[in-house]
């Protein structure tokens, strides 16, 4: 592998391999490599960019071009975006969406999305080879930072194969439970949910009908969706008021996020947010995508005034009743591993947290505070007692914490 010299942010890249036909053909091919750091530079990705998402092995959302964008023009202030990718014949083949932020002194990358980066990864384009992963790694580590900490990388994460032995150190963060809904919607619910829950699912909508006019809707257009997401903005609000929430749906920095990206998702035909109505009146919502024939659950929420009705449920198995009439093969519970999650989910596809590219003292101290605090995080989740002391006691502690340092929690 050649590299050219120089501190430009274009490069050429050379392999020869010694095989025969279309393969060899196409890893002996040069192919360039180059840094976007400027959103003039992101916005003229988006041509090619969404076919490197679709060919992912389990596409992400919040790589979707509409997203990456809106993300960086919300959220990425006071960040250095380095965005590395890879051009054969000009067409874009590989891409690596990352950003620096300077926290606590230290310079950090990340994935552009922060933390709803969920199953982030290096793009790639179909039938490229591991040259094209490996040479972006390369770039990104070359790098003059501190460390990275790279949220929501899948299992089989391509990334952390290029970076090698020694390069990433991945730690369990999200359990992600995953649904197989090939065979519909009516025939896993009847399957998975047992008889007394079924019945009970029944009686809680005749009762909310019989408060009014009780329906559920199904934004999917920009003209819908837009309406549709300042409803599930206040019914998040009213959801998690007084509750800690590190959400983009939580600050204006997130909803200006969603009013730039849902949108243009929409007119993709990715987006979509299911409503539950009384009297026309908003109650629960769930919001998803569906790209590919997967179906990837984002938010949901309810008014607790009508908690007593499980509407959130509600409106999550009419989400994916939706879903399956279109078609979808699997769903992407994400998230943690909630009762509703599992009693539905076929298994367990964690994400993960990554954590190398670590320079000098502090960049390896920092990397192992990090893994300390996950550890605390973990064993603070299988305590019920310290879990109500970080909800209720903490809980002006965490306000004034993240006052201070917002950055950090962006």
């Amino acid at each position: 592998m050649a590299w050219s010299s120089g501190s430009h942010a274009q490069c050429v890249v050379t392999l020869a391999y010694e095989t025969i036909g279309t393969d060899a053909w196409r890893a002996s091919a040069a192919f360039e490599v180059e840094t976007i750091r400027d959103a003039v530079g992101l916005e003229g990705l988006a041509p090619d960019w969404d076919a490197l998402v679709l060919a992912m092995p389990r596409p992400s959302p919040y790589l979707l071009h509409a997203w990456v964008r809106g993300w960086w023009n919300a959220l990425g202030n006071g960040a250095d975006l380095h965005i590395h990718c890879a051009r054969r014949n000009g067409r874009l083949v590989g891409a690596l969406p990352l950003c620096t932020r300077r926290e606590r002194g230290l310079r950090v990358v990340r994935f552009v999305g922060g933390a709803d980066s969920a199953l982030a990864d290096v793009l790639v384009a179909a039938g490229e080879g591991p040259e094209i992963a490996a040479t972006l790694a390369e770039r990104a580590a070359d790098e003059a930072d501190d460390l990275a900490d790279l949220f929501g990388l899948p299992g089989n994460s391509r990334l952390a194969a290029a970076f090698g032995e020694g390069g990433l150190t991945l730690v369990p963060r999200v359990s992600a439970p995953v649904l197989d809904l090939a065979p519909g919607w009516d025939a896993i619910y009847s399957e998975r949910v047992s008889t007394k829950h079924r019945k009970a699912h029944r009686r809680l909508r005749r009762q909310l009908g019989a408060q009014g006019v009780f329906e559920s809707r199904l934004a999917r257009t920009p003209a819908e969706i837009e309406p549709a997401l300042e409803e599930a903005f206040a019914l998040h609000a009213l959801r998690w008021r007084d509750r800690p929430d590190r959400s983009a749906f939580s600050s204006p920095a997130g909803r200006a996020l969603h009013r730039d990206a849902m949108p243009s998702l929409a007119g993709d035909d990715i987006a979509r947010i299911v409503t539950l109505r009384l009297d026309g009146r908003p109650i629960a919502f769930t919001a998803f995508f569906v790209l590919r024939g997967s179906m990837v659950l984002h938010r949901l929420a309810f008014d607790p005034a009508f908690g007593h009705w499980s509407p959130g449920l509600l409106a999550t198995h009419d989400a994916l009743r939706a879903a399956a009439a279109e078609g979808v093969q699997r769903v992407e519970f994400l998230g943690g591993a909630e009762p509703y999650k599992l009693a539905l989910a076929d298994r367990m596809e964690p994400l993960y947290e990554g954590f190398g590219l670590a320079r000098g003292a502090r960049g390896h101290a920092a990397i192992a505070q990090r893994r300390i605090a996950l550890a605390a995080r973990r064993e603070l989740a299988r305590r019920p007692r310290l879990r109500r002391l970080w909800y209720e006691a903490l809980q002006p502690a965490r306000r004034l914490r993240r006052r201070l340092a917002p950055d950090i929690y962006a």
